[in-house]
């Protein structure tokens, strides 16, 4: 088993909000070895990118609250590390490309100045040093002619190179760990696979971990080593991405995989998962899948299921996998 990289325990964020309070994530845990990519897939609003958020501690407060839990990053626990502390451990240890570049990006400074403050600032480079160094990575990222995009501002680019540019800057101080909150969201599909390539190739050559959050099992098909699938802030099921592919153990993810376009399959055959996402300032009881559920029983509408090994190394959190379980 790889070394364990980051590791989350119980992990509950919780914001409180004028119409009530909304927990956005409730007692999520998993870890991450070194050189492992883990693909974090859910419908939008399930809670990912508000997890993502928290391993970076960029949860507003208020309104939000990290309201138990551990995050251990190398064995340290990030929630109880101060302000500067934090600073340090952003950009030189972990690193995040965020879903919209264009919101990201500072619109004033060039790519070279964006890019080069980090370098100076976490490892000291000098400025001529820092230009070099982005001229590298922008070649790195494949952006064509870097030398001649220095001074290019970000709306001189477009969505793929932008997003190109965030990598670049995530790559900038060599971090042992990357987040990729929806990387390829805005992108038609060609760019789209060019980036998942460009990311992956990066994880190979450089050896670092990735969480990759999307809400398409299809993107993460072919790029991650194990999967974790979220549904309104639970997670519900957890295991390599072999064996969920191959034998998903969660009616949720049952759905997600039915859904996926496949070419041997014609589109009216394709089965949508019935029902809408949940309300969440007012969530159902018991497991919050089970309005959506075929397979729901009254236990169902009670209790909230635990996440179980069903499988060596594959877990799901599902009252169909209790001994006894009435209907």
């Amino acid at each position: 088993m790889p070394e364990t990289v980051l590791e989350l325990d119980d992990l509950t964020v919780r914001f409180r909000l004028r119409r009530g309070d909304l927990t956005a994530v409730n007692g999520v845990s998993f870890s991450i070895g070194r050189g492992e990519t883990f693909g974090l897939v859910g419908e939008s609003g399930s809670g990912k990118s508000v997890t993502a958020r928290a391993i970076m501690r960029l949860i507003p407060d208020p309104p939000g609250e990290i309201q138990r839990g551990r995050i251990l990053f190398g064995g340290d626990n990030v929630l109880d590390k101060n302000a500067a502390e934090m600073r340090a451990l952003r950009g030189r240890h972990i690193a995040m490309v965020f879903q919209e570049p264009m919101s990201a990006l500072n619109p004033v400074f060039t790519v070279c100045e964006q890019i080069s403050d980090a370098l100076r600032t976490n490892l000291g480079l000098s400025k001529r040093e820092a230009r070099e160094r982005v001229v590298e990575l922008l070649a790195l990222v494949g952006i064509p002619s870097p030398q001649k995009r220095l001074d290019s501002y970000v709306h001189e680019f477009s969505g793929g190179m932008r997003q190109r540019v965030m990598l670049a800057m995530a790559l900038s101080c060599n971090p042992g760990f990357l987040i990729a909150d929806e990387p390829t969201t805005a992108l038609d599909v060609t760019i789209q696979a060019t980036i998942l390539e460009l990311i992956t190739s990066m994880i190979d050559k450089l050896g670092m971990s990735l969480l990759f959050i999307t809400h398409n099992l299809g993107v993460v098909a072919h790029s991650c080593d194990k999967i974790g699938v979220m549904y309104a802030s639970h997670l519900v099921e957890l295991g390599d991405k072999r064996e969920i592919f191959a034998n998903p153990q969660h009616p949720y993810t049952v759905g997600l995989l039915n859904s996926i376009p496949r070419l041997d399959i014609q589109a009216r055959h394709l089965t949508p998962i019935a029902g809408s996402v949940c309300n969440m300032m007012e969530p159902p009881s018991g497991c919050k899948f089970h309005p959506r559920c075929a397979h729901a029983m009254d236990v169902c509408r009670r209790e909230v299921p635990k996440l179980k090994e069903v499988a060596p190394g594959h877990h799901a959190a599902c009252h169909l996998h209790d001994r006894g379980a009435a209907t």
